[in-house]
Formats: C-alpha cells, sequence, structure tokens
C-alpha cells in the first residue's frame, strides 16, 4: 500500500509540473494556485482511495476490483472538481483540476495493468512429480507373439496416425508383434498413467511431443512405468522441417520476416519468464517447436538414454533405453537467455557463471552424448560441428558476446581477469591430475592464454596452461599484465576469434 501511495504522490508532482509548463488554465493563474490545487487534490484523492481500496495488495485483488477503485475514485474527484471548485477562492478555473486528475488516473491504469499482469505472468505454478525411488524391476509380462487380430487392431490404430511406411518400420524396430509392446496415442498422459508398472517392456507412444501436454512429465510417467533397461519410442517434428517448410512458402524476403514473427511466438516467448504463461494459456501448449537437441535433453533429464533416431520424412523416431531414474524434477524450468554454469574455480570448488545461452534448452544433458557421437571432445570444450549451438549462438561465441555476462562474476571476484578459463567438471575430469591441482591453487580468468598459444592438441593445451601457471605462481602481476597485452595483439592483428 505505502508504494502505491508514493508512486500516485510522484504522479501528482508529474501532473502538478505539466499543467504549469502547458498552462491550461485560460485564465493563466498564478503558479501558487496550481500548487494549492494539486495539493488538495492529491490529498483528497488518497484519502477517497484508501476509503474505496484503491491501495489494496494486487496480489489479493482481483483486477477489475482494483480498476472499478480506480473509475470511482477518478469520477469523485472531477465530480467534486467541477461542482465544487467554483465555490472557492483559488482563482483556477475547474478544467485545470480535470486534467491533473485526468492524467493521475491515465498513468495509474497503466500501473495496474502492470501490477496485475506480474500476478498472471508469476503466478504459473506445476504441481512437483514425485518420482519414487525404487529397486531392480523385471517384466512381468512373457513375451508372447500377438495373434492376428491383434495385429490387426495395433495395425488399424497405427495407420490411423501415420503412414503405412512408419508402421512397417515400427515393426521391424519396436517389436509390435510381441505383447510386451504397447502402443499409446494420448496427449493428455492419462492412457499412459492408467498403465500397470513393469508390464510393458516396450512403450510406443504415437503422440507428437509437439502437442503433447508436459513432455517432462510424461516421460517421467513412462520411466516409472517401465522395467529396468525397458524402451520407449517417441515421435516429434524437428524444428529444421518447419523452419524449411516455412521459408519455402513464402517469397524471399517475406519468408524470413513470417518465420522470425513465428519463431518469437513459438520459441522465444515460451522461454521468457513474463510471457511463458500466456503463450501456455493461449496454445494450450500445442504445436510447440522443438529442436532435436530439446528433445533428446529432455528424454536424458528423465532418465532415458537415446539408442538411435529415425527420420521418417517430416517426423523424427526416437528409440531409446531406461537408464536412471530421472533428475529431481523443478518446479519450472524456464529457459531464458542468461544462464548459470556450473564451473571448477579455485580450491576445487564449484562456481556458477554467467553467460548468454548458446545453445537449445537441454543441451548440457547430452553432451557425453554429442562428444560420443562425434569421436570425443576437443580443446575447446566442444565436440566439432556440435548441433546444440543456434544459428546466433555461432556468431555471439565467435564474437565473445555469450560471456560478457561474466563480468558479472569479475565484479563478484569468482576470475580474475587473465587466468585459466573455467571448465566444466567432464572437461576438468580429462586433465592429468598434476595440472588438476595446479590450475586450481588459482582463480580462473576471462583472460586465458589459450588465445595467446593457439593449441591445436590436449597436449598443447596442457603445456599452454601449465607456461601460464608456472609464471604466475612466481610473478602473478607481471605475469598478468603480459598475457593481457600478449592477448590484445592477438584479437587485433592476428583476429583471433573465440571457439
Amino acid at each position: 500500500m505505502t508504494r502505491r501511495i508514493i508512486i500516485d504522490i510522484v504522479l501528482w508532482i508529474i501532473s502538478l509540473l505539466c499543467c504549469t509548463i502547458w498552462r491550461f488554465a485560460a485564465d493563466k493563474s498564478e503558479i501558487w494556485a496550481y500548487v494549492v490545487l494539486a495539493a488538495i487534490l492529491m490529498a483528497s484523492w488518497i484519502a477517497v482511495g484508501l476509503l474505496l481500496q484503491l491501495y489494496r495488495n494486487y496480489r489479493k485483488a482481483w483486477y477489475w476490483q482494483s480498476m472499478l477503485s480506480l473509475v470511482l475514485t477518478t469520477t469523485v474527484l472531477m465530480l467534486g472538481s467541477y461542482y465544487i471548485l467554483p465555490k472557492t477562492p483559488l482563482p483556477v478555473s475547474e478544467k485545470v483540476a480535470i486534467w491533473l486528475v485526468g492524467i493521475v488516473a491515465a498513468v495509474d491504469v497503466l500501473v495496474i495493468l502492470i501490477e496485475h499482469y506480474w500476478k498472471y505472468a508469476t503466478n504459473m505454478t506445476v504441481p512437483l512429480m514425485t518420482i519414487e525411488e525404487r529397486e531392480n524391476a523385471r517384466c512381468n509380462r512373457e513375451d508372447e507373439i500377438r495373434s492376428e487380430k491383434s495385429m490387426q487392431s495395433v495395425h488399424r490404430a497405427i495407420t490411423s496416425i501415420t503412414t503405412e511406411e512408419d508402421y512397417r518400420m515400427l515393426l521391424e524396430r519396436a517389436r509390435l508383434d510381441s505383447r510386451q509392446t504397447k502402443v499409446v496415442a494420448d496427449r493428455e498422459r492419462f492412457t499412459i498413467m492408467q498403465l500397470p508398472e513393469y508390464e510393458y517392456r516396450c512403450i510406443v507412444d504415437m503422440t507428437l511431443l509437439n502437442d503433447a501436454r508436459g513432455i517432462n512429465k510424461r516421460f517421467c510417467l513412462v520411466n516409472q512405468k517401465l522395467p529396468d533397461d525397458g524402451r520407449y519410442v517417441c515421435c516429434y517434428r524437428p524444428q529444421e522441417y518447419i523452419k524449411k517448410k516455412m521459408l519455402s512458402r513464402y517469397p524471399k524476403g517475406l519468408n524470413w520476416i513470417v518465420y522470425s514473427l513465428y519463431f518469437c511466438w513459438k520459441r522465444v516467448m515460451p522461454r521468457l519468464m513474463l510471457t511463458s504463461r500466456l503463450y501456455y494459456d493461449t496454445t494450450k501448449g500445442r504445436k510447440r517447436m522443438l529442436s532435436k537437441t530439446e528433445v533428446l535433453g529432455r528424454l536424458y533429464y528423465c532418465g532415458f538414454e537415446v539408442e538411435e533416431i529415425v527420420p521418417m520424412g517430416h517426423i523424427e523416431y526416437v528409440f531409446c533405453r531406461r537408464h536412471m531414474q530421472p533428475y529431481p524434477q523443478q518446479q519450472l524450468k524456464v529457459y531464458g537467455p542468461l544462464i548459470k554454469l556450473r564451473r571448477v574455480g579455485k580450491n576445487k570448488k564449484f562456481v556458477y557463471f554467467y553467460k548468454f545461452r548458446t545453445m537449445h534448452p537441454y543441451a548440457e544433458y547430452i553432451q557425453k552424448y554429442v562428444f560420443d557421437q562425434r569421436g570425443g571432445m576437443n580443446i575447446a570444450d566442444k565436440s566439432d560441428d556440435d548441433w546444440r549451438i543456434t544459428s546466433w549462438g555461432r556468431f555471439m561465441r565467435k564474437y565473445w558476446l555469450d560471456e560478457l555476462p561474466m563480468i558479472i562474476n569479475w565484479l563478484k571476484r569468482d576470475v580474475k581477469l587473465v587466468g585459466v578459463r573455467p571448465i566444466s567438471k567432464t572437461m576438468f575430469d580429462t586433465y592429468p591430475k598434476w595440472l588438476q591441482d595446479k590450475r586450481t591453487k588459482t582463480k580462473p580468468g576471462l583472460i586465458p592464454p589459450f588465445y595467446i598459444d593457439h593449441p591445436k592438441t590436449f597436449e598443447e593445451l596442457y603445456a599452454s596452461e601449465d607456461k601460464y601457471l608456472t609464471s604466475y605462481l612466481k610473478h602473478p602481476i607481471w605475469t598478468d599484465t603480459k598475457y593481457f597485452f600478449m592477448t590484445m595483439h592477438s584479437i587485433l592483428f592476428r583476429r583471433m576469434h573465440s571457439a
């Protein structure tokens, strides 16, 4: 309440300045008359507002209640100004009073809109998914071949959703002819919830994930129903297909405008705190844009291990196996533009470093999968041709734009200006023990020796960091000063860019 009263006092001062400068009154009254009138109206506004509950907590009031209180308060003051002001000795016309009240009321409408939208946008509560620890579980159903009648039923169910070619592929790879395989197609997850636990070794989910509600909950439910090493098959329409389709549908120039607007609606708004609820309330979660990275990352986040990805036209089928319990499910997982990355710092303590997001959501959960697919990681702690990185992310990484938020860590004294770069636990574990101990004797840095020596192999990287650390531990100030100017020379004259 106090905050709203202070806001209104500020608005009355601004309204007074506007009317004084513009001199709306035809009689050009003295400035003192404007000040006295504004003071009387402000006191009356606050008094009437308190009486009509204009200043009640917006979190405890409905939007219409706040607007009704504002309308009534405005009406009372305008009527009072029109009928009472002419009977007072103040040499100011009622026109000035109405303008003063009108300016405050108009801005207050905006304030109430902002407050209640904030209440709406930040009140997106998702019930927590409780995941119980379980012991080893085996499939309860015997591996029997389906009857011909049962196979005809399965065939009709799948071909009513997709093509005959997809059915043949699933028949071969998912063993549709086995009674240990269950085919489901339910956007609301009700069918999956009704499945008995450990009854089926393989669950084939024919619902497009783009239209499914609560993807993580869906995956966690399947994880609970499957026995150990049980298989799960899901399908989705990749973001890349939607992009190609939209760009080919419209003329050049217009196609990128249409796609950009579509992308903002389908990918940006669901990730921002203030627009996420509006998006899901409007679309009900249908026709999402899902990248390959996000789908695989969600699967790993929910305890699955991907075995195979089979593209079938504009649909991709993901074959995976239950690997472990899901990660603890957070109440709301919003992937905004600013992220925190867990890195190994001084004395082997973990520190969270800030960066701009350059990868698709859930990319961190498939780091090992990508490294294994590409034959290991390189010295930049990334696999070659890492498809988890977005197109704008590559541009940001090239010019270090994604690392600008690390200035926050520098101000917090988590890092030095110059030093070995902070690395993930996965990368840190690949270092030899002697270098692990040496690099954690000091804080990591924003400007690493990597950009001076340009190492091409891990051995060269180890040698580069060892040379810097040895020099730094002997002459810290001189070493960091020297490396700073050498890095500037490398960037300006040798055009060294970020990885």
